[in-house]
């Protein structure tokens, strides 16, 4: 009840702002810990271990909550089992003109066009070098703008944080950045995770050390989109694969905005699942999943990881439902493994994978 009361309050006063100043005002406040932190509950069935890493629990932080590493330890200390910083490009940059970021309350959803806005690799470098925390935080990596070799820049940003990153999740998925998806069409994907994965095996030649990389997806794709994507990642050796970003598509609102943009959300959840399923059946049980797109309590979040997830991120959810929701969600996915006689999150994964994978995925 108590957690439940905070997240209207907070939600009550965010609202009384624009979204990137209350975006603003919750970083603050994470930073000075003045929002409440607690554990989630310590159910060791909740625990995750995926692509030689193990999660507390499976809910984590999307990216672009935490774009420059400012506030992981506060947002693993709201209970979320990791968290992801970034989109980091490496030099900094303003992103597109504001506004760029639209509220949709009736659909509790947001469109964003912010652009990759960061303030670069060492910004971020210097605050995750600081940390005190061995929790799981992932690191984000893209391209600026304007650069002239786009996988050169991811490589940069393995190559700068691989000492520091839980995992890196190579974004190629936001439709902010002009240019940026045709990264997913087969010989782009295939030159630059070939890229990346040859500055990893000189990383791990260097250190010892083998630090996971996820790809990111947009779920405006094709199935024979997806079908090359989990090609190439399977061929590549990347160890799993976030599904996904914004859409396009403005199907399932309630009224169209006429703004431009990514939207994320409720309104993102089926069709981000319809991918996340046809993902799984392609990729088979190994590759690691992360279901994104719609999380917002323990239905959802259990939807994903019966449809392949073996994790779930979220972001939106957060602005709905308050900085409580990691805790809430967990302790009800607890209770779901009670009343299913589960001994672990893992036994739910997959159960519903061929009902949703037969679903189309709806055009834009």
């Amino acid at each position: 009840m108590h957690d439940r009361l905070t997240d209207r309050i907070g939600r009550w006063l965010m609202f009384r702002f624009d979204p990137e100043t209350a975006h603003g005002l919750a970083i603050r406040g994470l930073k000075v810990r003045a929002l409440p932190g607690a554990p989630a509950i310590g159910d060791p069935r909740l625990a995750v271990s995926v692509a030689g890493l193990t999660f507390p629990n499976p809910v984590g932080v999307a990216a672009g909550f935490d774009k420059n590493a400012e506030v992981p330890d506060a947002l693993l200390a709201l209970g979320f089992g990791f968290t992801e910083i970034g989109t980091v490009t490496p030099r900094a940059q303003p992103g597109n003109p504001r506004p760029r970021i639209f509220r949709l309350t009736a659909d509790r959803a947001v469109i964003n066009r912010l652009g990759f806005n960061n303030k670069g690799h060492e910004a971020a470098f210097d605050r995750l070098d600081a940390r005190q925390n061995n929790g799981i935080v992932g690191v984000n990596i893209g391209a600026n703008k304007d650069t002239d070799d786009k996988a050169a820049d991811y490589v940069a940003g393995l190559d700068r944080f691989y000492a520091l990153a839980a995992y890196f999740t190579v974004n190629i998925s936001s439709p902010n950045t002009p240019g940026l998806r045709d990264l997913q069409t087969r010989d782009a994907l295939s030159d630059l995770l070939a890229r990346v994965g040859e500055a990893r095996m000189r990383e791990i030649e260097e250190t010892g050390r083998r630090v996971p990389i996820f790809l990111k997806i947009a779920p405006d794709i094709t199935e024979a989109d997806l079908d090359d994507i989990v090609t190439e990642v399977l061929d590549k050796t990347i160890d799993g694969m976030i599904v996904s970003n914004t859409t396009l598509s403005r199907a399932g609102l309630s009224a169209n905005p006429g703004e431009a943009g990514g939207l994320s959300g409720a309104p993102v959840f089926e069709r981000s699942t319809i991918v996340l399923a046809k993902t799984r059946q392609r990729a088979g049980p190994d590759l690691a999943l992360i279901g994104v797109g719609g999380v917002d309590s323990a239905k959802t979040a259990l939807t994903k990881i019966e449809a392949g997830a073996d994790l779930v991120q979220l972001y939106t959810g957060m602005i709905y439902g308050g900085p409580t929701i990691a805790r809430r969600i967990c302790a009800d996915l607890s209770d779901a493994l009670d009343a299913r006689g589960a001994d672990g999150v893992r036994e739910l994964r997959d159960l519903s994978v061929d009902a949703w994978a037969s679903r189309p995925i709806p055009p834009q």
